[in-house]
């Protein structure tokens, strides 16, 4: 199982090389089916391992010129403090179980792995679906509209990340193409570098934790792995069309939700 983890964790690199999100979609199910650990320490692995991944490809991406430092740092400021305040404050104060009648408990664990498993759905959606982007409007009133949208975006994408580990990349890549009216290859960039950003500072609200303890030898094996993936990632991005590559991960993932959802129900 943790030889198919290992392989797995390549794939993690490679989704977030191709198409700048989706790397942590796979991460929580790897962390928890392969290598046995708890979901809320998945999750907090996750925030590492995505972060630390995507730092790596967005430098990568800004050496070719595919990052908006401007854009990218107005929407990674609130996803910052929310994804921080959430690990650090909302998920420890969730009770071990949270509901409790008859024969039914629903537990932390439990309720954390379904909402993943919502996320995951809401991820499939996005990608499966073939939307047309609207064109660029030079006008002031759309100006002011984006920065608030980004602002919003990104708060909402910071509480999410905190509450699952998940790095929002299908939230935020059409939140950079809709709002900030950025091309796909420079959404795709920009959105790496606020993954890496919001992640990395959002596993720092895990460290001040007592009661999470951290394998710190799993977590660097399993993020080399995913580091060695965003390589072949981005090379291939070279010679594979996105769209068609994002609709078969969209399917991909689609099925993946519809098993956690019956592993925790079952």
């Amino acid at each position: 199982m943790e030889i198919m983890g290992y392989l797995a964790s390549i794939l993690i690199g490679i989704s977030l090389g191709l198409i700048g999100g989706g790397g942590s979609i796979l991460t929580v199910p790897v962390l928890v089916y392969l290598f046995g650990e708890s979901p809320e320490v998945s999750t907090a692995y996750s925030l590492f391992i995505v972060g630390a991944t995507s730092l790596v490809g967005g430098i990568r991406n800004a050496s070719l010129g595919y990052v908006d430092y401007k854009i990218g740092l107005v929407f990674a400021i609130p996803a910052i403090i929310a994804v921080y305040l959430t690990r650090a404050y909302l998920v420890p104060s969730i009770p071990l179980e949270i509901i409790s009648f008859g024969s039914f408990s629903l537990t932390k664990d439990v309720a954390i792995m379904l909402f993943f498993a919502l996320i995951m759905l809401a991820a499939s959606v996005s990608m499966i679906r073939n939307t047309k982007h609207p064109k660029r409007r030079n006008t002031s009133a759309a100006t002011k509209f984006n920065i608030i949208g980004i602002l919003a975006e990104g708060s909402i994408v910071g509480v999410l990340t905190g509450i699952v580990g998940a790095g929002g990349g299908f939230l935020i890549i059409p939140a950079l193409v809709l709002f900030a009216k950025l091309p796909m290859k420079k959404a795709i960039g920009t959105s790496l570098l606020i993954i890496a950003l919001k992640s990395l500072i959002g596993f720092t609200g895990d460290l001040q934790r007592n009661d999470l303890a951290i394998d710190w030898i799993l977590l660097l094996s399993v993020t080399s792995f995913a580091v060695v993936g965003i390589f072949v990632g981005i090379y291939l991005a070279k010679f594979i069309n996105g769209d068609s590559l994002k609709k078969g991960f969209g399917w991909f993932v689609l099925l993946m939700a519809a098993y956690i959802i019956f592993k925790q129900i079952g």
